[in-house]
């Protein structure tokens, strides 16, 4: 029978860690905002795989979310947010340092069944655009049609961005994200702060230095 191992990717002694985006200050509009753009970059991110009928009841015991089944859909709650990306692939956010932990309930609950849980973390980060002309920097950033009456809440769709490619999601009335990819994250940005000059445009960096502490693990499973 096959064998993997998976780790706590958090070291056991509390470390200063940085963002991808750590070298850009907040800014200011200087005049009336419209647009507000954040960094949410310390979240852990699963790549989760396999069949939907084997993976919606451990989804639910483990995370309370019910497993999106329907395309480009996005649902939120407490222990984080679960999007639906192809038929058999979906992208798990949770907080830093809760990954490990659902890692090894999901593994627990689904048992021998067939699956997959990635970590990718490290290669992403999370832009959120909040304000009245939020969807207007986005109209000028994207080919998909983000019209708040075709794109409603709930839905999350991977498309071309500028010249690079994210996962653009809607989580209310005016608030949208971008997950992309750690090395374009500098050109998203500048790319943001570019198209949103005309409507105010106020940028909050991640918190830097934050820290995580947590015992480093190694395990090893056997799957059948």
């Amino acid at each position: 029978m096959p064998r993997f191992a998976y780790f706590d990717p958090h070291p056991a002694r509390a470390v200063t860690t940085q963002s991808p985006l750590h070298q850009f200050a907040a800014t200011a509009s200087g005049g009336e905002s419209s647009v507000v753009l954040r960094e949410n970059a310390f979240l852990d991110h699963l790549i989760l795989r396999g069949e939907s009928e084997v993976l919606i009841a451990s989804v639910q015991a483990v995370l309370g979310l019910a497993l999106p089944t329907e395309p480009q859909r996005l649902v939120m709650g407490e222990a984080g947010s679960l999007q639906w990306l192809s038929p058999d692939e979906w992208l798990l956010i949770v907080a830093a340092g809760e990954g490990f932990r659902v890692q090894r309930e999901l593994r627990e609950a689904l048992g021998s069944a067939h699956f997959s849980i990635v970590d990718v973390s490290g290669g992403q980060t999370l832009l959120e655009l909040d304000g009245a002309c939020a969807v207007d920097v986005l109209m000028k950033s994207t080919a998909y049609d983000v019209d708040p009456r075709a794109f409603p809440v709930g839905r999350g769709v991977t498309s071309v961005f500028a010249k690079a490619t994210a996962v653009i999601r809607r989580v209310d009335e005016q608030r949208w994200e971008l997950v992309i990819r750690r090395s374009f994250a500098d050109y998203c940005l500048r790319w943001l702060l570019d198209a949103g000059e005309e409507y105010g445009i106020d940028y909050r960096p991640a918190e830097l230095g934050a820290t995580i502490s947590g015992a480093a693990v190694v395990d090893t499973e056997t799957m059948s």
